[in-house]
């Protein structure tokens, strides 16, 4: 019996805190990676060399640029073939006072909205020929908390991820039945960028979380593979990482 193909998985912002984990946890399922990125080249080269043997790739992927990620779908598609997996983890913020409605310019609205919500749908349009090559393909978003609570690093990144979960369930109507889409929505994630935060901030982030801590990149990472692999009756869900954070 011939070996079975591994599959593939594209992951927009795989050279971020949460980005690189998913794709780790993902190469050591077996998955061949492709780590997408926007301008950080040598992280995303540097996390390909540290992934389990296999034929992982670093492609540059501006999910903003229709044209480059237009190109970067092509490149997948003469390496691979199919994509089974396609991971939307690409994401901007900046912490702005939510009543600093004046902190909170143009140009961060305007970012923010740009990569969180038009990125996810230009990734999946790139990729959708690619997706439907494949058997029981997955779209899995990357959402927040902050979209359900309102809480957040600023008001405009709340909207944003509150549109990712309703795209994810547009998405999961439209796919159907050979796509999935489910997002995995965290609480506030242990990443490097977290870590060097104000110290009392986090310990009162913490404190606001019932499972006492925050969540740790690789929590976050297992909860994308669980919905690739393992809820395979599950679309149009939202599916929560925050350690019961919303009950408080």
């Amino acid at each position: 019996m011939a070996a079975a193909v591994p599959k593939t998985a594209v992951v927009t912002g795989g050279a971020g805190g949460i980005g690189s984990a998913i794709c780790l946890a993902l190469a050591e399922e077996g998955y061949r990676v492709v780590v997408g990125y926007n301008s950080s080249a040598d992280v995303a080269a540097r996390i390909v060399n540290q992934l389990p043997e296999g034929r992982h790739q670093a492609i540059a992927m501006p999910v903003t640029d229709s044209v480059a990620m237009a190109a970067a779908a092509r490149n997948v598609a003469e390496l691979y073939g199919c994509v089974d997996l396609l991971v939307n983890a690409a994401g901007v913020t900046r912490f702005v006072p939510h009543d600093d409605l004046d902190a909170l310019d143009d140009e961060l609205i305007s970012r923010i909205l740009d990569v969180n919500v038009r990125g996810v749908i230009v990734s999946a349009r790139v990729f959708m020929p690619l997706l439907r090559a494949a058997s029981k393909a997955v779209v899995v978003n990357i959402s927040s908390i902050a979209g359900v609570t309102g809480m957040g690093s600023n008001i405009a990144y709340c909207a944003s991820k509150a549109a990712v979960d309703n795209l994810t369930i547009s998405m999961a109507r439209a796919f159907a039945p050979g796509i999935r889409v489910v997002s995995v929505s965290p609480g506030l994630v242990a990443t490097e960028f977290v870590q060097g935060l104000d110290e009392k901030w986090r310990e009162l982030q913490t404190a606001r979380t019932p499972l006492g801590r925050l969540a740790e990149p690789q929590e976050v990472a297992s909860a994308v593979l669980a919905a690739a692999e393992h809820l395979t009756f599950t679309t149009g869900a939202i599916i929560p990482v925050d350690g019961g954070r919303k009950m408080l």
